[in-house]
């Protein structure tokens, strides 16, 4: 008894008609993950708004500018010397506050014992930071300005931000100021 199969062409159109004439069981499941999928999609587009606007703490302090050197009173308290030149200085803000970095150049290598001392001002608004540094206990080389950059860093905190809108860090020959809101 012989057998007639059933070509595979006409196999496969009948798998075709099924799956065209009805939705799929995947078509819901699917919609829905393309609703979601574009709805994710406008949300992140509309964040570029909030990106350049106050609501975005990286934008509460701007960026730092050179600034005249501010005099103030002497003071014993610290005995290290201020860095030669501050080179750079930014706050950033992060979950727990605002960090304040500061690059600074000496005049030769070896300098050591960094860190950012806050100084009196008569303005509550305005805090000033020196870039104190200790000098190498011996003669040492000159190199590149790259090899003699001092980077330090302080943390503000909430509090204390909510009652300063700039900073200021200087150094023996410079100074540079970032205010809130530039």
């Amino acid at each position: 008894m012989l057998r007639r199969s059933t070509p595979l062409c006409t196999a496969f159109s009948k798998e075709r008609r099924s799956v065209t004439q009805g939705k799929s069981k995947m078509d819901a499941p699917m919609s829905r993950s393309l609703a979601l999928a574009l709805a994710t999609v406008l949300v992140l587009a509309s964040c570029g708004a909030v990106r350049d606007s106050r609501l975005n703490p990286f934008n509460w302090f701007g960026q730092s500018e050179p600034t005249e050197l501010i005099v103030l009173p002497e003071r014993e308290a610290d005995a290290r010397p201020l860095v030669e030149d501050v080179v750079s200085m930014a706050v950033e803000s992060y979950s727990g506050g605002a960090i304040v970095r500061a690059t600074g150049i000496t005049p030769t290598q070896g300098w050591w014992d960094a860190e950012l001392i806050e100084a009196e001002s008569d303005d509550p608004g305005h805090l000033i930071l020196e870039f104190r540094i200790v000098p190498p206990l011996t003669d040492t080389g000159v190199n590149t300005p790259r090899s003699r950059e001092v980077t330090v860093a302080m943390t503000l905190t909430p509090q204390k931000l909510r009652s300063i809108n700039r900073v200021t860090v200087q150094g023996a020959n410079n100074a540079r100021t970032s205010r809130a809101g530039s």
